[in-house]
């Protein structure tokens, strides 16, 4: 089936990230993709001066306009993320919509993203997000689907957990900056998907060097041999992949690390 990547250009202006990211998912959907996915805060600029500004709630205008193309378009619309209003808390927030416009999903992120690198960045989402507390997965036709958001992606438990749990396909909306984008970004997707035969994605906004906060861009897709199959650059784009399953199970049979793990030694539990 085909995965398509949308690396957005985000602006300061909602009703227009809303309107571009629309036309795209229908472009994507034109040109073949089941699976369509969005960029980590692809409504809003990323910052947590930001998040409270451009917070909704769920169900709202940012996923009702989702809701509706996943509809028109009879496609899987992972809807990257959103800052979402839940009471007196804000979530970094990833909902998931079916061919029927229904939530399938919502993923919120785990992992918040606090982090010091003396003269490089500083950043604490924590100032103003809370964290998730469950693991996100849905179903499809071709395949199940783990999500994670941006930082979750550090965290190889998780990504094991969701190996166990029968995920083939592993979808990070993420955005890594300039320091840790180059650093990391390709390394982290490569190592989660082949420890766990799997395919990963990452969705990330296109780059804007004049914003606050600098994304890296290159969107990728890895497949479980760890060979990276799809990439983008740091323009807005969209990324086109057929996500294949037969080579997904080849790769398991010759190298069955799922059925030689020594559970008697060691073990990965999801705790609730």
């Amino acid at each position: 089936f085909r995965l398509a990547l949308v690396q957005l250009h985000v602006s300061a202006v909602k009703s227009d990230n809303l309107q571009r990211a629309c036309g795209l998912v229908r472009e994507a959907s034109a040109k073949g993709a089941k699976l369509v996915a969005l960029p980590e805060c692809f409504n809003s600029p990323y910052g947590t001066q930001y998040f409270k500004e451009y917070a909704e709630k769920i169900p709202g205008e940012s996923t009702q306009k989702l809701s509706e193309v996943a509809k028109e378009c009879s496609i899987y619309l992972i809807g990257g993320s959103i800052p979402e209003e839940d009471g007196e808390k804000l979530y970094n927030t990833c909902t998931v919509f079916g061919p029927d416009g229904a939530l399938l999903a919502k993923h919120r992120k785990v992992h918040l993203f606090d982090i010091n690198v003396p003269g490089k960045i500083q950043f604490k989402e924590s100032e103003t997000l809370s964290p998730g507390n469950s693991f996100s997965m849905f179903d499809t036709p071709y395949c199940k689907v783990g999500l994670g958001i941006c930082y979750d992606m550090r965290f190889a438990e998780m990504a094991q957990i969701y190996g166990q749990k029968g995920c083939q396909l592993l979808i990070y909306p993420g955005a890594f900056n300039m320091t840790t984008g180059p650093a990391h970004w390709e390394l982290l997707q490569r190592g989660r998907a082949v420890d766990n035969q799997v395919y990963v994605a990452t969705v990330s906004p296109a780059r804007d060097e004049k914003a606050s906060y600098v994304a890296w861009g290159h969107s990728t897709v890895v497949n479980p041999w760890g060979e990276v199959i799809a990439k983008a650059g740091a323009e807005e784009t969209v990324v086109y992949t057929d996500i294949d399953l037969k080579k997904l199970a080849e790769i398991r049979q010759q190298i069955p690390i799922l059925s030689q793990k020594r559970c008697d030694l060691y073990g990965v539990e999801m705790k609730k």
